[in-house]
């Protein structure tokens, strides 16, 4: 026995269901394109984490280890790879990272005592994904509006474990 359809009405059906095919492809697309960006996005933050918490402890070092009796913050960033104050010229960074929030060498710099640096965090004003969870170091950046926010600062503290009045504290 033949189809009684007729040939014509067969082409519309296959069109539909290649029209319903590649539509249900194109939403597939875009979640997985969404959940792709997402991720890279949560990478770019664990860099930034780590790269920030790299200079924190790049300015703790060059602080820390100021020969004689004053202490003193780097005056620029470029003090942080080679510190020729000591006999011995001291690295505490192999290189300058770039944020890896706007691919950008420039960061923000906190501001010290006499036109020093005590700190870092990057320009990007876009919201982190990240809201919580962050270790003892990073416990201010909870809640934060902004990348911009995330500021790794060396704040001195006293023996009582106080911070030294007139500098930031963290949170």
């Amino acid at each position: 026995m033949q189809n009684s359809r007729p040939v014509h009405l067969n082409k519309g059906f296959t069109y539909l269901a290649i029209l319903f095919a590649i539509a249900i492809m194109g939403i597939a697309l875009a979640a997985a394109g969404s959940l792709w960006h997402v991720s890279q996005q949560r990478e770019k933050e664990r860099e930034l984490l780590y790269i920030g918490n790299q200079y924190r402890q790049a300015i703790t070092l060059y602080y820390e280890r100021s020969p004689g009796g004053g202490k003193q913050f780097p005056k620029s960033l470029e003090n942080l790879l080679q510190d020729n104050r000591q006999l011995v010229p001291q690295r505490y960074l192999r290189k300058l990272f770039r944020d890896p929030i706007t691919n950008s060498k420039t960061w923000g710099l906190v501001a010290g005592p006499g036109n020093s640096i005590m700190g870092v965090y990057s320009l990007s004003e876009d919201t982190p994904i990240k809201q919580g969870n962050f270790d003892k170091n990073n416990l201010a950046f909870a809640g934060a509006q902004h990348y911009s926010d995330w500021k790794f600062v060396y704040v001195i503290q006293t023996p009582l474990g106080l911070p030294v009045q007139g500098l930031p504290a963290l949170k």
